[in-house]
């Protein structure tokens, strides 16, 4: 993400935290997704084992596995990231092959969200919900 993204190193390099996910979606008119993933204070590097989970509604129809990387502005966002954990979303897109994705050029609401490489085969035009939440088992 960072290496050729100079806004996303400096974005970086401002940031309190980062949290990194594996995600896969599938769909049938309904859709749905799981991932794992984990939260990253820098200065005191300690991590938090994370676990992503999603559901929604609308016209969907294949899959696809992507990566997302969260940065946080300041020890708030990520707190709350980590404790609560919520993104709501809408979607219209489609993947077909791999492809890169791009991000955000600086914090909204003490957040940048990175969306890094798409495969698989999917189209949807979708209300999904996504949760993020400690992994009971690692922490």
């Amino acid at each position: 993400m960072l290496k050729g993204n100079s806004s996303a190193k400096e974005l970086y390099g401002k940031s309190y935290g980062w949290a990194a996910f594996d995600n896969l979606k599938l769909g049938f008119f309904f859709s749905g997704g799981g991932g794992k993933g984990v939260a990253v204070a820098k200065k005191s590097g300690k991590r938090t084992y994370m676990d992503m989970g999603s559901a929604g509604f609308g016209l969907a129809f294949g899959g696809k596995k992507y990566e997302v990387v969260f940065l946080f502005q300041d020890s708030k966002s990520f707190d709350n990231f980590v404790n609560k954990g919520w993104q709501a979303q809408g979607a219209a897109n489609a993947t077909a092959g791999k492809e890169q994705v791009g991000g955000q050029t600086g914090f909204v609401n003490g957040m940048a969200i990175y969306q890094i490489g798409s495969t698989g085969l999917m189209a949807n035009v979708d209300i999904s919900g996504s949760k993020y939440f400690k992994d009971k088992d690692l922490n």
